[in-house]
Order: structure tokens, then C-alpha cells, then sequence
């Protein structure tokens, strides 16, 4: 299209030029020869007018158009683009405002879960101590009884030491003699009811 603009322009203004023109005879002639070749130019500044007139009006409304409809496109593309920044402010500016909401919140849990955490160390804390208090307590009390079974044992030993003893000092071969006498009397007594029985 432009090309061919390009081309009614120049051949417009070539034609303007190579019209012949003739050399004034007189004085007259020449104002005649002047008024017909300013028609003439005023012709071809009509012609050309015209088909620029033409030819701008066939295709610079398109063009119009074109850059009109992609002007519009991209105010449409803003106006979108600007809609999703002003939602994703207030969605911004929402959250900012819950933040110090959150903060607390986060704040009072944190707070609660150490509040229950040393509640529960506490608690196990003192079950640990109950426990090795009852551990110790039956600790002490196996040791007494330990303890008090060997201080038996001891004095047992001692008594039975201290009897042999006294048992020795007093012996004598009477005693001896007595004794072993008694004894085999006593084996006869219960030897004579099992012969009887028999």
C-alpha cells in the first residue's frame, strides 16, 4: 500500500513538471501562460489532494483501528493486571492485619505447650522421686532385716558359745555318767512298749 502511495506521488509530481511550457511571446501571452499553469497546478494539487485524500482514507483507518484495538488490549491487560495487584494488596494488607492476631496466637500456644511441658516434667519429676523414696525405703528395710537376722545369727552363735562353755565347765565325770545313764534309760523305756507291742 505504501508503495503504491509512493508511486501516485511521484508520478503526480512528475507530471506537474514535464508539462511543456513555452517561452512568453508577449506580455499577455504571459499572463495568460501563468493563469493556465496555475490551474494546472491547482489541478494537480486537487488530483494529488485527492488520491492522498483516497489512499490515507482506505488505509490509514485500518491502521487507526489496529493501533486503537491493541491501545485498547493493553488497557484491558492493565486494568486486569491492576485488578489482580489491588487483590493481592488487600489480600497483603488482610494478612498484616491478622498478623499481629497470629503473632498473639502463636504466642499463647507456644505459652500453653511450656505451661503443659513443665507440668508434665513436674509430674514425672516427683513420680521419679516417689519411687526412689520407695526404692529406699525398701532398700533400708531389707538392710534392717538383714542386719537384725545377723545380729540373731551373731547372738545365737554367741548363746550357743557361751552354753558349750558353761556346759564344759560344769562337766564333770559324774555329770557325764548321769547323763549318759539317763539317756540309755530313756532309749530302753521306748525300746520296751514297740518289743510289747510286737
Amino acid at each position: 500500500m505504501r508503495r503504491a502511495t509512493l508511486a501516485v506521488v511521484i508520478g503526480l509530481a512528475f507530471a506537474s513538471y514535464a508539462l511543456p511550457q513555452e517561452a512568453p511571446a508577449t506580455k499577455t501571452s504571459e499572463t495568460e501562460q501563468g493563469d493556465s499553469m496555475i490551474w494546472w497546478k491547482w489541478a494537480n494539487f486537487v488530483i494529488l489532494a485527492a488520491g492522498l485524500g483516497y489512499l490515507i482514507g482506505k488505509n490509514v483507518p485500518p491502521l487507526f483501528q489496529k493501533q486503537a484495538q491493541d491501545i485498547q488490549g493493553a488497557l484491558a491487560e492493565a486494568a486486569k493486571i491492576k485488578q489482580e495487584a489491588t487483590a493481592y494488596a488487600v489480600g497483603v494488607e488482610k494478612r498484616l492485619a491478622n498478623l499481629q492476631n497470629e503473632i498473639q496466637q502463636l504466642r499463647e500456644s507456644a505459652h500453653a505447650e511450656m505451661t503443659a511441658e513443665s507440668e508434665r516434667i513436674r509430674r514425672e519429676t516427683e513420680h521419679h522421686v516417689q519411687r526412689i523414696h520407695e526404692q529406699s525405703v525398701q532398700e533400708i528395710e531389707l538392710m534392717t532385716r538383714a542386719a537384725k537376722d545377723e545380729l540373731r545369727k551373731y547372738a545365737a552363735e554367741l548363746a550357743i558359745g557361751l552354753a558349750e562353755e558353761r556346759i564344759r565347765f560344769r562337766m564333770n565325770p559324774e555329770t557325764q555318767d548321769r547323763l549318759v545313764n539317763g539317756f540309755v534309760h530313756d532309749m530302753h523305756e521306748r525300746a520296751t512298749p514297740r518289743a510289747a507291742a510286737n
